[in-house]
């Protein structure tokens, strides 16, 4: 069913506020942040900054995890091409993940992205409930994916880059089945954990991996 327009523009309102609110304070440039792969067992943890133009609307938008694998390639390739849109892209891989753990290398991801925008920004807005430290003043958002724009855009440029690397880690090492599940904790991606034993890009400090890895009998520090 379409949207009247009130109803778009009421939604406007709700996932533009923070851009509006930190505008309104005479910041300049707001940029989102988000993060994808906190979970899975294996790849990395990627994370994108997106600054959209001061006061843009895009109707379409929402969260990365409520829109169609179409829907957000569609979103993604508009989100990257678009002349008055910037992003950056942070990747921490598994290795470094096991080294510094996962809330720290997400902050790693995020620090990345911000630096890797070709414009800087005046203000983030950062979803979650913590904030890395960043080189301008920002703000956590919980549920910041479905509460604004900038993040929910982050979002998606995350996940659509994260979901094609895993697809390219499926064609390296197809048993585990990494395109279907992404690294999440599925049943049959454990079934193949057990069956094979960890790939290179496991996270071995992880508990199903490390438990695996015992079962096996190989000492942790053997596989990195």
């Amino acid at each position: 069913m379409r949207k009247t327009l009130k109803e778009t523009w009421d939604r406007k309102e709700i996932i533009t506020q923070f851009e509006n609110e930190a505008l309104s304070q005479g910041f300049k440039h707001i940029a989102g942040v988000d993060e994808v792969g906190r979970g899975p067992l294996a790849g990395p943890v990627i994370a994108a900054a997106c600054l959209l133009p001061d006061y843009f609307f895009l109707p379409q938008i929402n969260d990365s995890k409520k829109l169609s694998e179409v829907k957000r390639e569609e979103l993604f390739s508009l989100l990257t091409t678009h002349k008055e849109i910037h992003y950056g892209i942070g990747i921490v891989h598994h290795d470094v993940i096991d080294t510094i753990n996962i809330l720290q290398a997400s902050f790693e991801a995020m620090q990345q992205a911000v630096s890797r925008l070709p414009i800087q920004p005046g203000f983030i807005l950062v979803d979650g409930n913590a904030l890395p430290h960043l080189p301008v003043p920002a703000k956590a958002i919980v549920k910041g994916d479905l509460r604004s724009q900038s993040i929910m855009a982050a979002s998606i440029i995350a996940k659509v880059t994260r979901d094609r690397y895993m697809a390219q880690m499926d064609q390296k090492y197809p048993e585990y089945h990494f395109a279907s599940h992404k690294g999440y904790p599925t049943k049959a991606h454990i079934e193949a954990l057990k069956q094979y034993g960890p790939s290179p890009i496991h996270r071995v400090s992880f508990a199903p991996v490390k438990k695996v890895l015992h079962s096996l009998h190989i000492p942790q520090e053997e596989h990195i």
